[in-house]
């Protein structure tokens, strides 16, 4: 564990407002578009990706070009819009992703800085009170049932 402070800079809260207010009025401005799926449906679904979007969009030049070749049970015009949507809303979810990413590893980088810190502290109040200085000791008490190690269960699997 490094003891190197990364994160230097505090984001002004007018900052945070303004991002905040920006992310709420893109999610309402997209909210009569977007459809909820829950996990179930999630893991039903076919997965789209880098090869199968170049397949659908080739398909899609076929049922263009070709279109003798579409069954009667083919919803052509439902097709080509889900084309459509997928490719409109590639480029946004990308630039939320990332937005999300770059949020998450700072977020975890700042939180882990400060529990490194947290820890330096706790070290020291511990320290005080072993050596019965009497202000460190309620401040100890407070504190040792965060830092405490919990140890596992013999039989209780070890998490990844």
């Amino acid at each position: 564990m490094s003891l190197s402070n990364r994160v230097n800079d505090e984001i002004p809260q007018a900052v945070i407002d303004e991002v905040t207010r920006k992310l709420k009025e893109c999610r309402e401005v997209l909210a009569p578009y977007m459809i909820g799926l829950t996990e179930k449906e999630r893991q039903t679904l076919f997965k789209q990706g880098d090869k199968t979007v170049a397949t659908v969009q080739k398909v899609q030049s076929y049922v263009q070009t070709n279109p003798e070749f579409i069954p009667s049970y083919m919803q052509t015009e439902e097709f080509n819009k889900d084309v459509t949507i997928t490719s409109v809303l590639t480029p946004l979810h990308n630039v939320a992703f990332q937005l999300a990413s770059d949020m998450d590893d700072t977020r975890m980088l700042a939180g882990s800085e400060a529990l490194a810190e947290a820890l330096i502290y706790y070290g020291s109040v511990r320290e005080a009170a072993n050596r019965g200085v009497a202000q460190a000791k309620p401040i100890y008490d407070d504190l040792v049932e965060r830092f405490i190690k919990r140890r596992k269960k013999k039989d209780e699997p070890e998490k990844k």
